[in-house]
């Protein structure tokens, strides 16, 4: 399985990773692609998260892009780059306080790719 984590804070990248780890083996790669907003150190915790946290359990892959104003099609690139089976995206922008509604990218998201895509609870 190839799964690419879609993120933009730790929140995203932490969600995502208790919803991998037990279903992961070592022939497995993840993918984390970091999309640079206005804090680009949340961005790059996001991929210290994913590879402390995957470590052992799948072959990790990071990748850190800057999207200007919408993330969407940043996002849309890295899927067609990497071909993932599934992709992995928290419901709105890492804020675990913003509500269970979809955000603008989430739903851009499902909307535009064909493949498996799961949209992962965030703990707050």
């Amino acid at each position: 399985m190839h799964a690419l984590i879609a993120t933009d804070s730790v929140h995203t990248t932490a969600a995502a990773c208790d919803y991998l780890e037990p279903r992961l083996g070592s022939s497995d790669t993840v993918t984390v692609v970091s999309v640079s907003g206005p804090d680009a150190r949340d961005a790059a915790d996001a991929l210290n998260v994913a590879n402390a946290r995957l470590l052992g359990y799948a072959n990790v892959e990071t990748k850190r892009v800057h999207a200007g104003g919408d993330p969407t099609p940043a996002i849309v690139s890295a899927i067609d780059d990497y071909t993932p089976d599934i992709v992995l995206i928290g419901p709105h922008a890492g804020d675990p306080g913003a509500g269970p509604s979809l955000g603008r990218t989430t739903q851009q998201l499902i909307e535009s790719v064909d493949i498996p895509t799961v949209v992962v609870p965030l703990s707050g």
